[in-house]
């Protein structure tokens, strides 16, 4: 956790840095981008924006070199905006989640795929031995009870 000031600089350069990208950038390599999230150092003089692209790799690696030749001026537009001392510097960086996710979408199909073929093995299966495995009481009434034996008392008891 950073310094609380800090988030509320790096929310707000998220919001204007978004603004900027949609309003008044108008570089025809930028694809439809979204910014993710804003991440500052603790001194607050570095920022890193995390964005997304939707398309495909060439939209990614147009997109990367639009951010990058206008990053000049997105800097002097959040620090006007901000109106604070020092201006941090811009890096952009391409946010790895929605490649995570799709990782993840993955397993959890497979995971669903053997999850279904184990219930359809299951579903004709039998038991290897009783449908139920736990021993049960016996029921008095069912067997006829034995006579108990008598048993010798310890030595050194007294017998009675």
């Amino acid at each position: 956790m950073g310094n609380p000031r800090y988030i509320k600089v790096g929310e707000q350069i998220k919001v204007l840095v978004a603004s900027y990208l949609e309003r008044r950038l108008k570089d025809p390599r930028l694809g439809f981008v979204t910014v993710t999230d804003v991440r500052m150092t603790g001194d607050g003089r570095e920022a890193t924006v995390f964005y997304t692209v939707l398309g495909g790799e060439q939209d990614r690696a147009d997109t990367a070199a639009a951010l990058e030749a206008a990053r000049g001026m997105i800097r002097s537009f959040v620090g006007k905006q901000l109106g604070m001392k020092f201006t941090p510097s811009i890096a952009f960086v391409l946010d790895a989640v929605p490649e995570a996710a799709a990782e993840i979408e993955a397993v959890l199909a497979k995971a669903r795929d053997l999850d279904a073929e184990v219930a359809a093995r299951a579903a004709g299966a039998t038991y290897a031995g009783d449908a139920d495995p736990y021993k049960k009481p016996h029921d008095d009434e069912d067997e006829p009870a034995e006579p108990a034996e008598p048993t010798e008392p310890a030595p050194g008891a007294p017998q009675a």
